[in-house]
């Protein structure tokens, strides 16, 4: 596993990345209201990154190995829908939950972050399993420092969503991320403490989290892109970019509207 460290100047722009990328979650909040399609939601944030920002929507035509390009430039999954959920004619109505996921590109570089969106107002267990996953990106960000290892991330997420009677989605991870859009490494949120690589100053790398209400199963639509839970459970999801400072880490995906971090109750 071949992990890139950054030199100061690739951390000063994936600074300024990760902030553009957390900027248009909260330009697009306003937008999530029942009734808006996940098209709409997708062609305003097009036009914030391509028009305001300057920036490159990196999802758009996005084709890794054996997928075709990925035709829209957001990832909007709502409810039941784990991740790269295809914006389209849907209408979200009083309730849902969906995922937002941002990655723009600034400079070549990457900024990426995603957060969930309450639909007015959601049932008691769609906003808890919303909380949970939240507290256990934290928990998992909070285990970033140099000399701990990769495995002690996934194991502070998968002990916390087990013990609440929730299930982790191992087939999608954290990476690396920085000129490329996915490098190593693979950031597990399931595992065992001390195992995997040791971390350093200069990895940069996101904490992202699926967590499902249900079993941890999961299927993929006829549209080779989204992914849903194979017993239409809940699933929700957020995401951070990090950095592994000298002193511990920083957290790269932030704005004035970020959400704080939440006080661990779970």
């Amino acid at each position: 596993m071949a992990v890139h460290i950054k030199t100061a100047q690739e951390i000063e722009v994936m600074r300024i990345a990760g902030r553009l990328a957390s900027e248009v979650l909260d330009y697009i909040e306003p937008y999530v209201v029942p009734g808006v399609t996940t098209g709409e939601l997708d062609e305003l944030c097009h036009r914030y990154m391509v028009d305001v920002q300057k920036t490159i929507p990196a999802p758009l035509n996005y084709a890794p190995p054996g997928h075709s390009p990925y035709p829209k430039s957001i990832c909007t999954s709502v409810n039941h829908q784990v991740c790269h959920g295809v914006p389209g004619d849907k209408k979200l109505k009083e309730g849902d939950i969906v995922n937002l996921d941002i990655t723009v590109i600034y400079n070549s570089y990457h900024g990426d972050t995603s957060r969930m969106f309450y639909v007015g107002e959601p049932s008691i267990q769609a906003k808890r399993l919303c909380e949970l996953t939240y507290e256990a990106m934290w928990r998992g960000i909070d285990e970033i420092r140099p000399g701990k290892r990769l495995g002690d991330i996934g194991h502070v997420i998968q002990r916390l969503a087990e013990e609440a009677g929730c299930s982790v989605v191992r087939e999608f991870c954290g990476h690396g991320i920085g000129s490329k859009f996915h490098e190593d490494p693979q950031v597990l949120h399931y595992g065992r403490a001390g195992t995997g690589i040791e971390l350093k100053p200069g990895m940069i790398f996101t904490v992202e989290p699926m967590i499902n209400a249900g079993k941890a199963a999961i299927k993929q639509l006829p549209d080779g892109w989204t992914v849903i839970t194979k017993d239409r459970s809940l699933s929700a999801q957020w995401e951070h970019t990090i950095l592994v400072t000298e002193e511990g880490h920083e957290v790269l995906t932030v704005s004035s509207g970020s959400p704080a971090r939440p006080v661990y109750r779970f």
